[in-house]
């Protein structure tokens, strides 16, 4: 079977797929898609997607507003130098899936088995003419590569198959900055961006030559004259200028996330972070959890930026739930230096959500993914972790049997049905911080901030009222006691 049919068949399962889940929202007559998210937000995005057969020609002298793109039609490449051929697949498969997001119609697909690759065209000489022909044959205008490349490979294998070639990484650069929304995601972007740039600028020499030598200045005359600062030259003193001031400008926005957390740590809120794969659906889980509305997209990295959101257990103790970007395997270092200070995020939590998709046919390979990338991120290994296998609802029984056995104390749950969510709730509470000191003690109605407190921070066991004040049994933290009991004593 080659790539294409094998791009078709995945189709067809996409199809199958939507179609039960139409299914299944027409059984439950209680369904109010709380799951689904911001559907404004996600049309603005599909409505800015390339679209097909739009010529970018003027007719009868008419000038056009041209906001939507020509589709890019690419042809993928890749190697497969160690593993099995299913794991290069894989990754070939999650390629298209993220050229796919990015708004390109995947035509076909090569992979070629190699030790290491071809130092100067990535590919071997034979399969990159082989790569050439593919591209004329099905009028592609864009080859994308399943690695990271060198410029000179990007350029030597460019002047083969006649057509633009990008990289992996290239390719999720573009999809990160068509999804940041918030100035500190914008500028992290942006940073990735012109890093993964500065080493990739092309230069013409003397040629471009923009100034005389310094010499000049100093009277040294005739002969003296050197080529001075050359375009690249210049080029690249503007980016490291830029960068400069990005880090100085995320430097700033860091205090007003680091005063919010300080908020959070004296109200002594408990905190709870969703990581995860791409596109395992955690959006639509914090969705459920917390009642909000963030936008939820049947894509990769349809969420940049962190979302905050508050929420309660069970036995009704607030918290915190922060949705966080997915990560990817093969992520650019690039990003993950970008997005240190969002990973931090987890670093700082009382409990990790670890979102698995359980209908991916490889969801122990994307758990070890999201773990290598927070193995970089000091702190996160203290952090108590609780595996959510999201998607149930789509998954195989006995595939979802296995994933159980593998991770014995995960919860299965189904945003669509609400499959598991009364369980994973009571998880929750039973894993975060739990207030340990117990008070009875009657509080008088002056003091009403204290009984709010209690009601948000602690665990109440009982309550009535009298006279008096509030007479309130609860459990708390160890501060809010001894101002209970100030408070009490006056």
């Amino acid at each position: 079977m080659t790539f294409g049919e094998q791009r078709q068949e995945l189709r067809e399962h996409r199809v199958e797929v939507h179609s039960r889940q139409g299914t299944a929202l027409q059984a439950d007559p209680n369904y109010r898609g709380d799951w689904a998210g911001d559907s404004l937000e996600r049309d603005v995005r599909s409505s800015l997607r390339r679209i097909p057969n739009l010529s970018s020609m003027r007719e009868e002298q008419v000038d056009v507003e041209y906001r939507r793109l020509r589709l890019e039609r690419v042809v993928l490449a890749g190697l497969w130098t160690q593993g099995t051929f299913a794991e290069a697949e894989d990754s070939l498969r999650e390629l298209a899936a993220l050229a796919e997001t990015a708004g390109s119609q995947v035509l076909d697909g090569v992979i070629q088995r190699r030790q290491i690759p071809e130092r100067t065209t990535f590919l071997g000489s034979g399969k990159a003419r082989e790569l050439a022909d593919i591209v004329h044959a099905a009028e592609a205008d864009t080859v994308i590569v399943d690695s990271e490349l060198a410029p000179s490979q990007r350029r030597a294998l460019e002047d083969i198959v006649k057509v633009k070639v990008i990289d992996r990484t290239a390719l999720i650069l573009d999809i990160f900055a068509r999804h940041a929304k918030s100035r500190e995601g914008k500028a992290q972007v942006e940073l990735a961006q012109l890093e993964y740039l500065l080493p990739r600028l092309r230069g013409w020499g003397e040629s471009m030559s923009r100034q005389a030598g310094g010499r000049v200045a100093a009277g040294a005359g005739i002969g003296s004259r050197g080529p001075g600062e050359t375009k690249i030259e210049l080029d690249r003193r503007r980016i490291r200028t830029r960068m400069a001031k990005l880090r100085r400008d995320l430097e700033k926005m860091h205090p007003a996330r680091l005063a919010q957390k300080n908020r959070r740590r004296k109200r002594k809120i408990p905190s709870a972070v969703v990581v995860g794969y791409t596109n395992a659906g955690k959006s639509s889980l914090l969705n459920v959890l917390t009642d909000s509305a963030v936008l939820v997209e049947n894509a990769l990295f349809a969420t940049l930026d962190p979302t905050v959101r508050r929420s309660k257990t069970a036995d009704g103790r607030a918290f915190t739930l922060t949705d966080t970007v997915g990560f990817v395997r093969s992520l650019p270092t690039q990003l993950v230096e970008a997005f240190r200070s969002t990973l931090e995020e987890a670093a700082e939590a009382d409990l990790l959500l670890h979102v698995v998709d359980a209908s991916h046919h490889d969801p122990v390979g994307q758990v070890e993914a999201v773990h290598r990338v927070l193995r970089d991120v000091p702190g996160v290994s203290q952090v108590r972790e609780l595996i959510v296998l999201s998607k149930a609802d789509l998954a195989d029984s006995v595939d979802l049997t296995v994933l159980r056995s593998k991770f014995p104390d995960s919860v299965a749950v189904s945003a669509v049905t609400g499959l598991g969510i009364e369980e994973l709730k009571q998880k929750i509470a039973l894993l975060l911080p739990c207030p340990c000191e117990r008070i009875e003690a009657v509080i008088p109605y002056a003091h009403g901030d204290i009984v709010a407190r209690i009601h948000a921070e602690g665990e109440v066991l009982g309550e009535s009222f009298s006279a008096s004040g509030t007479r309130i049994t609860a459990l708390v933290e160890k501060d809010l006691a001894a101002a209970v009991r100030q408070c009490a004593d006056k």
